[in-house]
C-alpha cells in the first residue's frame, strides 16, 4: 500500500470513529446526565412511595401483555407478509407501518374515533359489555397499537431473510405447513424476532401520548410510569428525575436481556429441517 492510500484509510478510519462518537455522546450523555442530577439513596426513597410502585408495576404489567399479544398475533402474520405475494401488499404494509410516524396525540385521537364510546366500534364493544376508555385495558390497547409495528417489522425482516429452501424441503420431506413454521421458520428467525420484541417492549415502556389521550391517568389505573413522571415534573422535579431513571433501568435491562438471548440463541437448536 501506498502512502498515500495508507493516509486515506487512516483518514476514513479517524473519520467513522468520530463519527461514533458524536452518535454515542449525543445519544448517551441526557441519560447518563439524568444519574448525575440523581442519587441512588433518591431512587430508593422514590420506590418507598406507593404511587410510584404502583405505575411502574402498571407499566410492566401492560407492556408485558401488550408485547404477548403482539407476538400471539403479529408473528404469523408476519410470515404470511414474508412468504406471499399479493396485490396490495405494499399498500397492507404502509397501514402497518403507518402507526410508525404518527404523533402520540394522533395515535389516541385515531383509538378513541375507532375505540371509543362514539367511535366506529363504540356500540359494538358496548355491546359485548367490553370498556376501553379510561380502563386499564386501554392502555393495553394504545401500548399495542403504537409498539406493534416494530415487532412486525422486524419479524417481517427476519422471515424474508431466511431462504425458502428450508421451509420447502421441509415441506417435501412430508412436514405439515405449521409445523414447518414452528419447526424450521421460527428457530431460523428467533434473533430478528427477538429484536423486534426489544424494540416493541422498550416502545411501549416508554408510550405517553396515546396512553394519555385514549386511557387517560388515573392513580391504580391507567397511569403508567411516563405519565406518573410527567405528573410530577410540575410539582416535584427531583420525584420525576428519579422515576425518570428508574423507567430508563427497566428499560435497559430489557434491551441488555433480549440481546443476551440473542448472543446465546443464535438461529436455534432447530434451524436444520426436520427430517
Amino acid at each position: 500500500m501506498t502512502a498515500r492510500g495508507h493516509r486515506d484509510r487512516l483518514g476514513f478510519q479517524l473519520l467513522l470513529v468520530a463519527a461514533l462518537a458524536v452518535v454515542l455522546v449525543f445519544l448517551a450523555l441526557p441519560v447518563v446526565a439524568l444519574f448525575v442530577d440523581v442519587a441512588p439513596g433518591r431512587m430508593i426513597s422514590a420506590l418507598g412511595q406507593a404511587p410510584v410502585r404502583e405505575a411502574l408495576l402498571l407499566s410492566i404489567e401492560t407492556t408485558s401483555i401488550a408485547i404477548a399479544l403482539t407476538v400471539a398475533v403479529g408473528t404469523p402474520a408476519a410470515y404470511l407478509l414474508a412468504r406471499r405475494r399479493f396485490r396490495g401488499q405494499a399498500l397492507v404494509l404502509t397501514a402497518i407501518e403507518l402507526p410508525l410516524v404518527l404523533p402520540p396525540v394522533v395515535a389516541g385521537l385515531a383509538l378513541l374515533a375507532a375505540l371509543g364510546p362514539h367511535g366506529v366500534l363504540g356500540g359494538a364493544l358496548s355491546d359485548l359489555h367490553i370498556a376501553l376508555v379510561l380502563q386499564t385495558a386501554g392502555v393495553i390497547v394504545a401500548l399495542a397499537f403504537v409498539a406493534s409495528p416494530f415487532y412486525v417489522r422486524a419479524a417481517h425482516a427476519a422471515f424474508t431473510s431466511i431462504e425458502p429452501a428450508h421451509v420447502e424441503v421441509a415441506r417435501a420431506l412430508g412436514v405439515g405447513p405449521a409445523m414447518a413454521f414452528v419447526r424450521v421458520a421460527l428457530p431460523l428467525a428467533r434473533p430478528g424476532l427477538l429484536a423486534g420484541v426489544a424494540l416493541a417492549w422498550g416502545r411501549a415502556l416508554g408510550e405517553f401520548g396515546a396512553t394519555l389521550m385514549f386511557a387517560g391517568s388515573y392513580q391504580g389505573v391507567t397511569q403508567t410510569a411516563p405519565l406518573a413522571i410527567y405528573e410530577r415534573f410540575a410539582t416535584d422535579l427531583p420525584g420525576a428525575l428519579a422515576l425518570a431513571c428508574i423507567l430508563v433501568i427497566v428499560s435497559a435491562a430489557v434491551l441488555l436481556s433480549m440481546k443476551l438471548l440473542v448472543t446465546r440463541g443464535g438461529a436455534g437448536p432447530s434451524a436444520q429441517p426436520p427430517m
